[in-house]
């Protein structure tokens, strides 16, 4: 009985999941900005449109242009393609800001301050399984 429980469980986190990575632009809008606790009009007005605009971007009625979806990611605080769909793990703003900055850095730079995140890293990971 708890092997059906088990595989019962795994099959509805399954169909969460893939449910989840199937999301249309405009339901991930809607997400984003409920999670953000903005209203349609208060997100409309931050990317210079009205709320019934936003309503129909969530509602899958039409398709916003680039800027304006681009617009409304920065509003969101994601990435462009997180709002799209095109990749399914947000990344958080402040890490990309640092990431570009040590993108930028010279060669000797960029690798001591990699080999001291690794080491970070590792110590975390490590931290976690004892």
């Amino acid at each position: 009985m708890l092997f059906i429980s088990y595989i019962f469980a795994k099959t509805l986190l399954y169909i969460a999941f893939k449910r989840y990575l199937s999301m249309t632009l405009g339901q991930n809008i809607t997400r984003l900005r409920k999670q953000k606790k903005l209203s349609q009009n208060s997100l409309g007005k931050n990317v210079g449109t009205s709320g019934d605009i936003i309503g129909r971007y969530e509602r899958d009625e039409v398709k916003p242009s680039i800027e304006v979806a681009s617009k409304i990611a920065d509003n969101l605080e994601v990435s462009l393609d997180y709002l799209v769909g095109k990749i399914t793990v947000e990344i958080d703003n402040s890490i990309l800001k640092r990431v570009l900055d040590v993108q930028q850095m010279n060669d000797d730079d960029k690798n001591h301050i990699l080999y001291t995140l690794d080491a970070l890293i590792k110590s975390v990971k490590l931290k976690s399984i004892a």
